[in-house]
């Protein structure tokens, strides 16, 4: 059981691309405009370089810990302390019988949804709660990160 580090890179650019297209004003941008309080001249203060950067940087560390959602035999490596080298041959046995199980784009879609839906759902809502938000700034950037999660956590799973 290796990190793929090519996986975890492809899928650190799904944000940037999901955030170019969910947040264009022709699909919910301009709704997200005005829910968020902010105004064109604003967002063209912003760096662009420096917001794709930090967006690939920090989606990596999402893709890299995805990868320990969607794969299950990582719990397999954990229980042997990480070292599959210094594994009983009953590691190596289970590893040759299951170690592909459950590795599609499909089961890591689903996993990486879950986890869209039942963690960063929540945080981003409490969030918009203090902040005093609507449901709809909500909805849309929840939105945005459970397709996110999505594709990114097919991607880590199903990536061989």
């Amino acid at each position: 059981m290796d990190i793929n580090f090519i996986a975890i890179l492809v899928a650190a650019f799904v944000p940037v691309i999901m955030g170019y297209i969910w947040y264009n004003p022709r699909t919910f941008g301009a709704i997200w405009i005005c829910e968020a309080g902010l105004t064109s001249e604003i967002l063209k203060k912003g760096n662009l370089v420096k917001i794709v950067i930090l967006t690939v940087v920090f989606s990596f560390i999402i893709a890299f810990v995805l990868q320990f959602y969607t794969i299950h035999q990582t719990g397999a490596l954990g229980m042997i302390g990480g070292n599959s080298t210094d594994a009983l041959p009953s590691y190596t046995a289970f590893m040759a019988d299951y170690g592909t199980a459950f590795r599609t784009f499909k089961h890591g879609a689903l996993h990486g949804f879950m986890a869209g839906a039942i963690f960063i759902f929540p945080v981003l809502a409490i969030n918009a709660l203090f902040e005093r938000r609507s449901w709809k700034y909500v909805f849309i950037n929840s939105g945005y990160w459970i397709v996110c999660t999505t594709i990114m956590g097919g991607i880590v799973c199903g990536w061989n």
